[in-house]
């Protein structure tokens, strides 16, 4: 039945307002490149059919947007786009898709990480350079288990984001603008289970979200203003760097399965916390992918949060 529908919606679909057919000359896996923007099985930004064709949604400067991308090779891809902000989705989606990216550079030393590469050669670091969108899961991730902090984002986003552009898929949306996120009243955010420390980070957030999405073609200007933020410590900003930045080094130290997922995949032991950082030392600067690599191979979902909550007092 939901393919029976997809396909009557496709034949029946307003034509895009952007398109662009991309030949890329290096190997690009649109769905697997992308799947670790995706919250949870259920986020109402991004939707994957039965027919391996993506959906989603974003909020860019120009406005919401719908794209969907469907591709047949590695180096074929079609995206079409809908919405006051295709055209500036379509300008930058070989950017989004990690066309700046340069895994070619990797040199993967160990069986497993040379195992994972072959596995996967259209894998690359996502570069969305929308931080504020980033940042926003990235903080109710926090100090929560996985399928919790989906379920929050989830149920806030279908609730005070707007319906997506377009032939998106029923249920699709697209995520709030700051001034939403800024204006969320208390009960809202208590009943998709946010306490008030990760709310009022988010809220203090949404008040710099234009000067963050500026910074985003510079990132360590961008990792200069999060650092300041009160509530937006290593991790948080790591998810952030991979996500939006296209940073293939962005370690996300602190996080509660990364010492167990890396050493025995790597080492036949856990490692210790205090063993993380030097271990990966030599990985510089593809710390990310490796961590990457890892998730996609070697572990089951991690638990996307930090250890402990976050002491820094606000200001």
């Amino acid at each position: 039945m939901t393919g029976s529908r997809s396909r009557t919606q496709a034949r029946h679909a307003p034509a895009p307002d952007r398109s662009l057919h991309w030949q890329p000359r290096f190997a690009v896996d649109a769905r697997l490149t992308l799947e670790s923007l995706r919250r949870g099985r259920d986020d109402p930004t991004h939707r994957v059919e039965a027919d391996g064709t993506l959906w989603r949604s974003a909020l860019t400067a120009s406005g919401p947007v719908t794209y969907r991308i469907r591709q047949q090779r590695l180096d074929d891809l079609q995206i079409d786009a809908w919405g006051a902000g295709a055209a500036e989705l379509v300008d930058r989606i070989r950017t989004e898709l990690g066309a700046g990216d340069r895994p070619d550079l990797f040199r993967p030393g160990h069986p497993v990480l040379r195992a994972a590469c072959r596995r996967m050669p259209g894998l690359r670091v996502p570069c969305t350079s929308r931080l504020f969108e980033a940042i926003v899961p990235a903080i109710i991730e926090q100090r929560v288990i996985g399928p919790d902090a989906a379920a929050s984002f989830g149920r806030l986003v279908r609730a005070h984001g707007e319906r997506a552009p377009g032939p998106a898929p029923v249920g699709m949306r697209v995520p709030p603008s700051p001034e939403v996120w800024r204006t969320l009243p208390s009960w809202e955010w208590r009943r998709a289970g946010v306490d008030l420390q990760r709310s009022r980070t988010v809220i203090l957030t949404a008040r710099h979200a234009v000067r963050l999405d500026q910074a985003a073609g510079d990132p360590a200007r961008a990792y200069e203003l999060m650092a300041r933020l009160p509530g937006i410590g290593t991790w948080t900003a790591a998810q952030v760097g991979h996500r939006a930045l296209g940073d293939a080094d962005a370690l996300p130290l602190g996080d509660y399965h990364l010492g167990r997922m890396t050493g025995m995949a790597l080492l036949g032991r856990p490692l210790a916390d205090d063993e993380i950082e030097e271990f990966y030392e030599p990985f510089r600067p593809h710390r990310y992918r490796v961590v990457r690599l890892l998730e996609l191979t070697a572990w089951p979902a991690p638990r996307r949060a930090p250890r402990a909550p976050l002491r820094r007092p606000l200001r």
